[in-house]
């Protein structure tokens, strides 16, 4: 019944959309109103066919929107125990906050820079960064380019929308779609970086030279903050820099549309991402939130700031001395899409043996992770779905 629904209103998917992106941010709290009633499961459905038919249409959740749908399609609804975790969250004006860390702030102390990275990667393994010397206007022009993509017609995105592995651009709606319990309310955009980068012939024109302009930028800016993590370590400035960690990049531009039913479903599953390092841009919409011990927590949105969170690879090669964060995106219950653009830092070598640092491990704290590649690591992480599980239990000694 879906599939005929959406094929018949296929016509709203060919209208061309003006766009701004500005830098005040409201819409902030999507989960003020009561758990809406579920979807009704009297009718029995084939849920593998309901995918299915949903993937063919290579047009994503924005297909669904333009349709004019006022209800998600039931392979959207997540199970009661994740929309009640939802609601643990902080909204009052004393929640925790994630650290802010001034670059500039080198040019008087870096020993004090190095210190506030430490503390935010050993206990939240999330901070945001400002003064970091990415102009504003390729920020300002990277949201917007990765929004024009999503926000074309519908016969050019379907060009790029595939899910073979390898290929250096593709389209699609959840990376996980055929093994989650249920699928997030989201589109992406996936462009291979490095070691080896895509022919930027390749990446779509409307965002071809933005999305290189904004690599050059990650590049430069991890570099700098691999340093300082690496001193925060006690390690020499250029030990994780050596290790090849920035060398292996994946470009990821997220659209959350708007969700007719935000308390049914999740834009992004709760997860740790696998790599090294995440560098996130984000919109002004907001959504993101970090798991703490004190309970879920909203990374607000600022101005020309760089969100960096710390990932399972790096926990591990760490010995435990940083953590990596469980994350999650709501719902979108704005009207206007949320735009987020990420950066995942891998190893480039995937068959190099990786594990604890040596320098890291003692008797008094022995290695608490098995050796392996990064082949075999990232091979684990995409024969699961995105459900909160992390990798680092299935290497742990």
């Amino acid at each position: 019944m879906f599939s005929i629904h959406f094929t018949l209103n296929l016509n709203f998917l060919h209208t061309k959309k003006s766009f701004t992106v500005t830098d005040s941010y409201s819409c902030f709290f999507p989960m003020s109103s009561p758990v809406a009633t579920a979807i009704s499961a009297a009718a029995p459905y084939d849920r593998a066919k309901a995918v299915k038919e949903f993937d063919e249409t290579k047009v994503g959740v924005k297909g669904l929107v333009d349709s004019g749908i006022k209800a998600i399609p039931p392979i959207f609804v997540h199970p009661p125990e994740t929309l009640a975790e939802l609601k643990r969250g902080f909204e009052s004006e004393s929640a925790p906050v994630i650290p802010t860390v001034d670059l500039a702030a080198m040019q008087e102390s870096r020993a004090a820079v190095v210190e506030q990275i430490r503390q935010a990667a050993s206990t939240v393994g999330f901070f945001q960064v400002i003064n970091h010397g990415v102009p504003e206007q390729l920020v300002r022009r990277t949201l917007a380019a990765v929004k024009a993509f999503h926000e074309q017609p519908a016969e050019d995105r379907v060009p790029v929308y595939r899910r073979e592995v390898g290929k250096g651009v593709s389209y699609i709606s959840n990376v996980d779609l055929f093994q989650s319990k249920a699928a997030s309310w989201r589109d992406t955009i996936q462009i291979r970086m490095g070691p080896t980068a895509v022919d930027p012939n390749e990446i779509p024109e409307v965002c071809r030279e933005e999305a290189v302009e904004w690599d050059k930028e990650v590049v430069r800016v991890s570099s700098v903050l691999y340093e300082l993590l690496s001193e925060g370590l006690g390690l020499g400035a250029e030990r994780l820099r050596e290790m090849g960690l920035g060398e292996g990049r994946v470009m990821v531009g997220h659209y959350y549309p708007f969700c007719p039913q935000p308390d049914l479903t999740v834009g992004l599953n709760s997860h740790a991402d696998p790599g090294a390092l995440t560098v996130l841009l984000q919109d002004h919409i907001g959504g993101l939130q970090v798991e703490t011990p004190q309970g879920w927590i909203h990374v607000k949105p600022q101005p020309q700031a760089l969100v960096i969170n710390i990932g399972d690879f790096l926990q591990i090669i760490s010995n435990e001395a940083y953590k990596s964060a469980h994350h999650r995106v709501l719902a979108n219950h704005c009207n206007e899409a949320r735009v987020s653009v990420a950066v995942f830092l891998n190893p480039s070598d995937r068959e190099r043996l990786f594990g604890p640092l040596p320098e890291l491990t003692s008797t008094e704290k022995p290695a608490l992770y098995r050796n392996f590649n990064f082949h075999e690591f990232m091979t684990r992480f995409f024969k699961k779905e995105l459900d909160g599980k992390s990798l680092t239990n299935f290497f742990r000694q």
